[in-house]
């Protein structure tokens, strides 16, 4: 499986990528398949605090619901919209259309701190 390397991970299969002060938050493609088909995806509100290593949402599939993590501190700037209707997009294309928020970090040298993708590949085995 390959994995972007412009971007950070948590071991929780989140992935980061900063850009300037905003963070967009997904997951991988490889929790997007072992979670499978995605139903509904539950985020934060636009100016929401979201504090690293805490939960911000839930991502719901036919097999589970899991807790989704953010590695970065900061404000939720901006809301994937696109998810509430079609939650399918996380499964499709999980790295690009299916992110999740945006965040304007309060400390960008969380970012730096994160799994990189060489070291989330090795999480994967």
């Amino acid at each position: 499986m390959s994995v972007p390397t412009d971007r950070r991970y948590l071991s929780s299969h989140e992935w980061h990528k900063l850009e300037g002060d905003l963070c967009t938050i997904g997951i991988t493609k490889f929790a997007a398949d072992e979670l499978t088909d995605i139903t509904y995806v539950s985020l934060p509100k636009v100016g929401a605090a979201v504090t690293a290593g805490k939960p911000f949402g839930e991502v719901e599939s036919v097999k589970a619901t899991s807790d989704l993590y953010a590695g970065v501190s900061g404000t939720v700037a901006e809301v994937n919209a696109k998810l509430s209707d079609s939650p399918e997009l996380v499964n499709n294309d999980s790295f690009d259309g299916g992110w999740m928020i945006k965040v304007k970090v309060s400390d960008a040298a969380q970012h730096a701190g994160l799994l990189s993708a060489g070291d989330y590949e090795k999480q994967l085995g």
